[in-house]
């Protein structure tokens, strides 16, 4: 599924992908996370943190009627407060969406996969 996005010039539709890849590019440049994890960590066999390439296995996109819901699995480093990384995920990720692909985010809900120290 994509979101449609009419215009008095024609019609505009952004892949799900697209979608997750500015998710996930949003989601990574908050001080705090490590990297993003894949939702389904015992089908896919990945421990490990996602790269560019893969942000799609880490983000879910659900459209609803006015806009998207999100879910974005991420690593956060050890030592951080996790509920403030959190909220600046959520800020960030609806922030991103709005301004770059126009779409309006419902929700964004942020699942905690894991904890990692952070490299000195």
């Amino acid at each position: 599924m994509a979101v449609h996005i009419k215009t008095q010039y024609g019609t505009i539709d952004i892949a799900n992908a697209v979608i997750a890849t500015v998710v996930g590019g949003a989601a990574t440049d908050v001080y705090g996370i490590i990297g993003m994890a894949s939702k389904n960590q015992i089908r896919d066999n990945l421990n490990d943190i996602l790269r560019k390439e893969n942000y799609a296995r880490g983000v879910v996109v659900r459209q609803e009627d006015n806009g998207v819901a999100i879910d974005v699995y991420i690593i956060v480093g050890y030592g951080t407060k996790i509920s403030e990384v959190c909220r600046n995920v959520q800020a960030k990720v609806k922030y991103n969406l709005e301004t770059m692909l126009g779409v309006t985010a419902n929700s964004v809900n942020v699942l905690v996969q894991g904890v990692r120290v952070l490299a000195d």
